[in-house]
């Protein structure tokens, strides 16, 4: 498995420290179980969804848990009696932990078990401070210059 090396990035920026060693980390762990299947999901600017096919789980065999831009989902899978002798196991009878690295601001919003499937709703909500703001050169209010396109929009609008 080849190496990357972030070197020539981390000498040039300021704070990105923690998405190299993820990304470095993520090349190390390259062949993980794939276990449970996940999508990811973006559903407009701030709002994410993530779903697990864990058929078979019950909600009290699940645990998740969301700490600072880290999200864990751990099933422990019950051992069942069978009635029977089982002559193929196809389905999966296992437990699992599956990791989501989150970005700034991320905060889990709600988590439902459907169908065989955990859907973890995601938002971010970056405060007030942290959004972009203008700044005054010299003191000077700064002024909104109007693009063409926005022009129309104001004439409809008045």
């Amino acid at each position: 498995m080849s190496r990357l090396d972030f070197t020539p990035y981390r000498r040039s920026t300021v704070g990105f420290d923690r998405l190299f060693d993820m990304l470095e980390s993520n090349v190390r762990q390259g062949g993980s179980d794939n276990y449970p299947p996940f999508n990811i999901e973006k559903r407009g600017d701030d709002d994410y969804r993530i779903t697990l096919a864990i058929a078979g789980f019950r909600p009290g065999d699940l645990d998740i848990t969301a700490q600072q831009n880290l999200l864990t989902v751990t099933g422990k899978k019950r051992d069942e009696a069978t009635d029977g002798e089982m002559l193929h196991v196809g389905i999966a009878n296992r437990g699992f932990e599956r990791r989501f690295e989150l970005a700034d601001y991320v905060r889990v919003e709600n988590a439902d078990l459907s169908d065989g499937l955990l859907i973890i709703d995601l938002v971010r909500e970056v405060p007030d401070a942290m959004k972009p703001k203008k700044i005054a050169v010299n003191g000077q209010q700064a002024t909104l210059e109007v693009v063409d396109g926005d022009k129309d929009k104001e004439a409809d609008a008045a």
